[in-house]
């Protein structure tokens, strides 16, 4: 017998299950954001394996999931609100467990990235309906703190991907990561088939030809930064690459904003607010990402760390995420939207400066010390920038909204492996010793016997170093940028 679930109860009451609907959806959103941490776990072991990644192809296997779900997230957010958000819930279910198959058995870098898209897409309509269904479960007086409750599950999807992954990879290879993850999205997907409930339908434009163009623009800035350190930062595909993103990424706002239903229309960010969460969400997880890529290469090379141990390592991370996010929402009221955010983003500033200090001798006690003190940082920061762009929309386009935080979300991600990858990539290979010549620390030591190992970690560390100076200077910036924009939620 099939099983009906009602529609959401009325405005001012909730959904009678809301306190179970909201652990689910946050458990599905969970694990799209924890893929993205784990594949980190697994760069050691792809860059051992079979395939033999360049250093440039291990970067798109990472981002390539990433790519798709944060381009995707806005379209599929729009397909929530007109079909159904838990059609489109379903179906991303259904997406992602059918993509972690076919990139648990590619046979090439080529599939292995073509898998990586199709999961992404399954991510990108998952995240949206989890949220937007989250919203609809709750009364307005409770949605601020469920949105923080969502806030604080997928900020903590970083640590439990981490850990997950490297229990994994701990006793199988990488493509264990994808064959664990799989079943896990299936019995997501009963569950949520269960328990999630219907709702409204609202119109919505999909704008294929917009989304099409805006995912063009993010590529070509992607592969620009990606492809430098191995083509050349003059060579004419990379100089080519970021001006076809500059000129696409103008030709996307020129069409917005003469579009009659556009993907995204421009006009929307001058609310102060909106603008702020959306860059303060892209910047806090430039940095989160950063630090997961660089983190599982530092730990496992330069400290010696078993993967589960690596994973394991992280887990202060969780400590403000899960302590200080629930207290996010009570501490703007108290102080104000704009001193806490400011005072999360100068905190993952200054953990990720302090993060640039270590090396081989560095006591994991104080590893650990610096880690706390960005999950302060992300704890503070996060439900408050989201709140602010989920409360810049009206109600009716919760899916658009959803889509904008998520989005934000994942194109922070992507650039901050990109760019600290990039960084890492080109500092490492300029600080080789005479006679070795890789783009990545594995490739270096797999050439090399024992007595060229201590230089090559030295190299290693030093361009762990600048890239993470190079990101905090980003956020640290960017932090008061968005203080500055952001406003009080408008009656």
């Amino acid at each position: 017998m099939t099983v009906q679930t009602p529609l959401a109860a009325p405005a001012d009451q909730g959904h009678p299950r809301r306190t179970l609907i909201l652990a689910l959806m946050a458990a599905c959103a969970t694990m799209t954001v924890a893929l993205v941490a784990a594949i980190n776990l697994a760069v050691p072991k792809l860059a051992a394996s079979s395939l033999h990644p360049s250093a440039a192809q291990l970067l798109w296997i990472v981002d390539a999931y990433v790519i798709v779900f944060a381009c995707l997230l806005i379209p599929a957010g729009a397909v929530g609100d007109r079909y159904g958000r838990k059609g489109a819930l379903l179906a991303g279910l259904a997406v992602f467990a059918a993509g972690c198959v076919a990139s648990a058995l590619a046979p090439d870098v080529g599939a292995l990235i073509a898998g990586r898209a199709v999961t992404g897409l399954g991510a990108a309509l998952v995240m949206p309906a989890t949220l937007s269904l989250t919203v609809q479960a709750f009364p307005p007086r409770m949605r601020a703190q469920a949105i923080a409750s969502w806030t604080a599950a997928t900020g903590v999807a970083g640590i439990i991907g981490n850990i997950g992954g490297g229990l994994v990879l701990e006793y199988l290879p990488w493509q264990g990561l994808f064959w664990a993850v799989a079943p896990i999205m299936l019995i997501l997907l009963a569950l949520s088939a269960r328990i999630a409930p219907r709702s409204e339908r609202h119109p919505a434009d999909l704008d294929l030809v917009g989304c099409g163009v805006l995912i063009l623009a993010f590529v070509a800035l992607l592969y620009g930064i990606i492809e430098g350190p191995e083509l050349g930062w003059s060579s004419w595909p990379v100089l080519g690459a970021f001006a076809a993103s500059a000129l696409v990424l103008g030709v996307f706002v020129a069409y917005a904003l003469r579009a009659a239903h556009p993907l995204i229309d421009p006009r929307i960010f001058r609310v102060a607010r909106l603008r702020s969460g959306v860059a303060g969400i892209t910047v806090t997880f430039f940095g989160l990402f950063a630090l997961f890529f660089v983190n599982a290469q530092y730990l496992q090379y330069v400290k010696g760390f078993s993967p589960l141990l690596t994973g394991v390592a992280i887990g202060p991370l969780a400590i403000g995420m899960m302590v200080v996010s629930r207290r996010s929402v009570a501490l703007a009221s108290r102080f104000g939207g704009r001193r806490v955010v400011l005072a999360g983003m100068l905190a993952i500033a200054c953990g990720l400066g302090l993060l640039s200090t270590t090396g081989p001798g560095t006591p994991y006690a104080l590893y650990a010390a610096y880690l706390v003190l960005m999950s302060i940082g992300m704890g503070l920061a996060t439900p408050a920038l989201s709140t602010a762009v989920i409360g810049g929309l009206p109600p009716s386009r919760a899916g658009l909204g959803s889509g904008l935080n998520g989005a934000a979300r994942e194109v922070g991600s992507a650039l901050g492996v990109a760019v600290l990858g990039t960084i890492l990539s080109t500092r490492f290979a300029a600080r080789l010793p005479a006679g070795v010549h890789a783009h990545a620390i594995g490739q270096a030591l797999a050439r090399t016997g024992p007595d060229a190992h201590a230089p090559i970690l030295s190299a290693f560390t030093d361009a762990m170093a600048a890239g993470y100076r190079v990101i905090a200077l980003v956020v640290l910036a960017a932090a008061f940028m968005v203080a500055f924009w952001y406003r009080p939620a408008e009656k």
